[in-house]
């Protein structure tokens, strides 16, 4: 953007280009919850490519947030948990023994609307916490001994997330928790 003119009219793609540099932003903890909705409502409503542009001058250029685009859980025993406001990616990878893994997404940044999520879980639990407009979809999970907890797939009709489960478990447990 900073080669185009700052007078130049911004379209919705200029407009949702900038909404994701600020919610990664925000993920990364260099906007607070304040700042960041501020700052959505200004690149909404903005006019011009310069006023987007403005948005974003104090942050760093986006392939920060390419580096995040898989996260990997790799653990034996004890806890994983995260929660608060922390940038969801595109892909998990989880690969757990005897360990409980928590996801809540009560106050998640949610940048895409579909989450992948490999599992390879031998003898433990894996929480889901948040809004009643996430959606679960575990028709790619491979149970050994096995369980599922969770609301109906279609308990909202237009999801702000989709959870695609897949992989194994293996004497585990998938629970789903809303408020």
């Amino acid at each position: 953007m900073s080669n185009d003119l700052p007078g130049l009219r911004a379209s919705h793609e200029d407009r949702d280009r900038v909404v994701d540099v600020l919610r990664v932003a925000a993920g990364d903890g260099r906007l607070d919850a304040e700042e960041l909705d501020m700052r959505l409502e200004s690149a909404l409503s903005a006019r011009t490519l310069g006023e987007l542009a403005e948005l974003t001058a104090d942050l760093p250029i986006a392939p920060a947030a390419k580096g995040k685009d898989v996260l990997v859980v790799e653990q034996h025993g004890g806890k994983y948990v995260r929660e608060g406001r922390w940038l969801v990616p595109a892909r998990i990878e989880l690969r757990t023994q005897l360990c409980r893994v928590t996801f809540d997404f009560s106050h998640a940044v949610i940048t895409s609307d579909v989450l992948r999520i490999e599992t390879d879980m031998v003898h433990g639990k894996l929480f889901f916490a948040g809004s009643p407009d996430i959606v679960i979809d575990t028709d790619g999970l491979n149970l050994t001994y096995s369980k599922l907890k969770l609301r109906s797939k279609n308990s909202a009709a237009d999801p702000r997330l989709r959870i695609e489960l897949v992989g194994k478990l293996l004497h585990a447990k998938v629970i789903e928790r809303r408020p």
